[in-house]
């Protein structure tokens, strides 16, 4: 795989939709007790699957509901609680009513229906997952603290891992890590220190923060004379499995000893990446780092899926971008896409989660159904 490979190139009517604001038809209860809607028992059928696919050559996710087995008079919605904001939809969906029709998402690819998650029973082991990109900007921090917040309004136990010594996930959760005694950098190098003396609870039910701040960049240098340096985040986080369902560790924008660090922890990476022709350079030499990790180091590690941020099908180079991703890494391209919004910004000034700060913006929708792919792609085992 080289950089050729992402160089840019050059039917019915849509069922209506209930008015803007018209909560009681929009929520999951409403519509599952409508007549004819679609169960989402598992797993479905082989003829089934072949015909949400559209053919024997098409890729198939078992297990999945596709949108195009809802029924006449209903719509596909990834988030169907909220009426979305008409201004944000169009930076997805120029031409909603075709996207109904055709019930395809912004990937160009057959839309899956990802049910709301049940509870569960008990919490843990952990599924660690490294949120991670050498080229900075391309929204690791932001889907790190929103897809962790949307996991703990699912019912999930989060941890996340601020393992950037910018303190940018800190930041955003509104801590001051200029103001901080015990970081995720003490955790690494000092014996004796556990985790529950430098873990945080953020304002999120659920979900906590190992922080950290400008004083972790001496740990990458003070890691080289340390034995089994690669290891050394998969050894701090080991107490901890047993009391999360996933931890999310935001990795620095750099292929250095950290990243390789959260990589060795990690079961698996969610590469977020911006759809534009710059961020699409690097994510050759950062799959072949994974590979040598999975080589070298963990076996076990693997690739969840590349989830495109900063989507806005209104410009022909999104739009082209989305396809060359889809092109080159096929289902491991997620189907959610994040597109822009002005909100991001403001919470990360607000110090909470979009979840909570704008509850019903397209945002928040867009890393709920993130969280309900997230689970229905990597469960926790």
């Amino acid at each position: 795989m080289n950089e050729s490979t992402f160089a840019p190139g050059g039917g019915a009517d849509a069922p209506s939709q209930p008015a803007a604001g018209d909560s009681a038809v929009r929520t999951f209860e409403a519509r599952q007790q409508q007549p004819g809607y679609p169960s989402l028992e598992f797993p479905i059928s082989d003829h089934d699957a072949l015909r949400y696919a559209g053919g024997l050559d098409a890729p198939i996710e078992p297990g999945l509901v596709y949108a195009s087995d809802l029924g006449d008079g209903q719509f596909y919605d990834p988030d169907a609680e909220y009426e979305p904001d008409p201004e944000y939809a169009a930076t997805l969906a120029p031409d909603a009513a075709r996207q109904r029709r055709e019930r395809v998402g912004p990937t160009g690819r057959p839309l899956p229906y990802f049910p709301i998650p049940t509870p569960l029973a008990e919490h843990g082991p952990a599924r660690i997952v490294a949120m991670c990109n050498q080229k900075g900007g391309v929204g690791k921090t932001t889907s790190t603290i929103n897809l962790g917040a949307a996991l703990a309004e699912y019912g999930r136990r989060v941890l996340l891992v601020d393992f950037d010594p910018q303190g940018a996930l800190s930041v955003g959760l509104g801590v001051n890590p200029m103001e901080l005694d015990l970081t995720v950098y003490n955790l690494l190098m000092e014996r004796g220190l556990t985790a529950d003396e430098v873990l945080l609870k953020t304002a999120v039910p659920g979900m906590d923060l190992l922080p950290s701040n400008i004083d972790l960049s001496a740990a990458e240098v003070q890691l080289v004379s340390e034995v089994a340096r690669e290891s050394a985040l998969a050894r701090a986080l080991k107490p901890l499995l047993n009391d999360y369902d996933y931890i999310i560790i935001d990795c620095q924008p750099s292929l250095g000893l950290l990243t390789v660090n959260a990589l060795t922890a990690a079961h698996s990476v969610i590469v977020p990446l911006e759809c534009e022709f710059f961020a699409l350079r690097g994510v050759a030499l950062l799959t072949e780092t994974i590979e040598k990790v999975c080589e070298r180091l963990n076996p076990e590690l693997r690739l969840d899926g590349i989830l495109a941020t900063m989507y806005d099908s209104r410009t022909v180079h999104s739009r082209e971008v989305l396809a060359r991703v889809v092109e080159a890494f096929g289902e491991h391209v997620f189907h959610t896409v994040i597109g822009r919004t002005v909100r991001f910004p403001e919470t990360t000034v607000a110090g909470e989660p979009i979840t909570t700060y704008a509850s019903n913006s397209v945002g928040a929708a867009a890393y709920r159904q993130l969280a309900r792919e997230v689970l229905a792609r990597c469960p926790v085992e």
